[in-house]
């Protein structure tokens, strides 16, 4: 059906292929289930592409250049929806947006499961399901009024959570997999009477991934470390990477029954890390779910960790053959809804890897960008999701109108010099972005810090400072003018700030 719409006071040329007819909604309208499209009339505008996990690049080009995309093939399984990657035209999914630089920015919005993809050209912005067509959201008018219609459509049909994680402090970017429970004791020793809330656990204390007891480095095994923690007068928090599995593990070798194959049977290939790529759980089996449910409840009430980091949670819905025959979005949101459901209502759950619309109304926290590794840029990179800082400020930043809908995660921040190749300004940047999203996160051992280190962080952690915004990449943070215009593009090449 062909059909003229009105958005502010603008007409647009809208086809679909659903039933029905567009219906007024609080911010824009409702489009019918289907394919969707809309011819612009914005020209050679910016697009907005969102990314379809934690890792996936998110921000703004202009239709005339080239896509924003993962162009390594293997890491694009990894840190995106590679079964949809477009190497000529812009690509999105969940939304997109056009800015044609007066002020105001076309969105469009998937409302449902079934994998929304998005596309645009000169002339059309296109939306389509994968499966089990749902209806779209669709407005114009100011950036920021736009995209919190369109949360608001989110949180009203999907969800979403409003608990806060507090200061968090994690082993990650300290040492690797290189932790033990010998230096753990001693750190958390240290966090006494720190303004932290958390003390999260993160990779290296597993057996393997797949393999979730503690290894020989835990002679204690978890839950005298829970209790450490929670001695501390801190919550203990724990890294889990519940829906995959390492070839090599037992869980892999002894049960292979769990994992997901693809339409030849052959097991599928979720992602690569460790130096290796990694099965995924089918999680429409109930040899699966009942896995999941014996290890949450293991982890949470019987070792006491009440902050879990899922990480690596896309690989719940990559493209392969399910039991039940059933949608990949669908399965993953099932899934960390029994994880929620044994965790209890008062744990709180990060995903990293998190897939936007199916995680709504059930994780507090959402990672946002590839991890911040304490150097600003690789030199040998120029991958958008390579663990980076300024690759974590740049997805983050193109993910703060998530907001209402869970708390947008940074990753960490650093006061440290030792093993650190961030200048002022990159640490700044990284602060300020944390306070603006509210979450806040430090993987600095106590004992690697300065005097002048740890009074710097003592003080940043104890200060709740006013945001505001005042553009696209402005804000002012306690009073202070801050802008993240130099982190995106040369001034020369910036777009205009809406």
């Amino acid at each position: 059906m062909a059909l003229l719409i009105e958005l502010a006071g603008r007409t647009f040329a809208l086809e679909h292929d659903g039933p029905g007819r567009p219906q007024a909604a609080d911010g824009g309208l409702i489009l019918p289930p289907g394919r969707v499209a809309l011819l612009h009339g914005l020209g050679d505008a910016a697009f907005y592409r969102h990314g379809y996990n934690s890792w996936s690049p998110c921000g703004w080009r202009r239709l005339s250049e080239a896509p924003l995309r993962i162009e390594n093939p293997v890491r694009r399984v990894t840190a995106d929806d590679d079964p949809w990657d477009d190497p000529a035209r812009h690509h999105s999914s969940a939304v997109a947006a056009l800015d044609g630089g007066d002020g105001n920015v076309l969105l469009l919005g998937g409302l449902g499961l079934g994998v929304p993809r998005l596309s645009a050209d000169q002339d059309t912005l296109a939306g389509w399901y994968e499966r089990d067509a749902q209806p779209w959201f669709t407005a114009y008018g100011p950036e920021e009024e736009v995209f919190a219609a369109y949360a608001r459509q989110l949180a009203d049909g999907l969800g979403s959570r409003n608990t806060r994680a507090g200061n968090v402090w994690c082993s990650w970017y300290a040492y690797y997999e290189n932790i033990t429970e010998q230096q753990l004791v001693k750190d958390v020793d240290t966090l006494r009477g720190l303004p932290f809330d958390v003390v999260q656990v993160d990779d290296g204390w597993e057996v393997a991934v797949g393999d979730w007891q503690p290894n020989h480095k835990f002679p204690s095994g978890m839950k005298a470390l829970a209790d450490r923690i929670a001695d501390a007068g801190l919550t203990p928090g724990l890294w889990l990477a519940p829906f995959i599995a390492l070839p090599t593990s037992d869980l892999a070798r002894r049960r292979p029954e769990l994992l997901l194959r693809d339409a030849y049977g052959d097991k599928v290939i979720a992602g690569h890390n460790w130096g290796t790529g990694y099965h995924a759980l089918d999680l429409s089996t109930d040899d699966a779910r009942e896995y999941l449910a014996e290890l949450t409840h293991r982890v949470v009430h019987e070792w006491g960790f009440k902050y879990l980091k899922l990480d690596f949670i896309n690989a719940g819905a990559v493209v392969g053959s399910r039991s039940d025959g059933g949608e990949r979005e669908a399965a993953y949101r099932s899934a960390l809804q029994l994880i929620r459901q044994v965790a209890g209502d008062d744990a709180y759950l990060l995903g990293s890897g998190a897939i936007l619309l199916p995680s709504l109304g059930i994780l507090d926290g959402m990672r946002s960008g590839p991890d911040v590794a304490p150097m600003w840029q690789n030199y040998a990179s120029d991958d958008p999701s390579d663990a980076m800082a300024r690759n974590a400020v740049v997805n983050t930043l193109h993910r703060l109108w998530q907001q209402p809908l869970a708390e947008v995660d940074p990753d960490v921040v650093y006061f440290r010099s030792r093993l650190n190749l961030l200048t002022d300004q990159q640490l700044g940047w990284l602060r300020d972005l944390a306070d603006i999203c509210g979450f806040r996160a430090v993987s600095d051992p106590p004992s690697w810090l300065t005097a002048a280190e740890l009074d710097d962080l003592t003080a940043y952690l104890a200060a709740r400072p006013e945001i505001r915004r005042l553009g696209r990449y402005r804000f002012a943070v306690g009073g202070r003018a801050v802008d993240f215009t130099p982190v995106i593009t040369p001034a020369a090449q910036a777009y205009p700030i809406s």
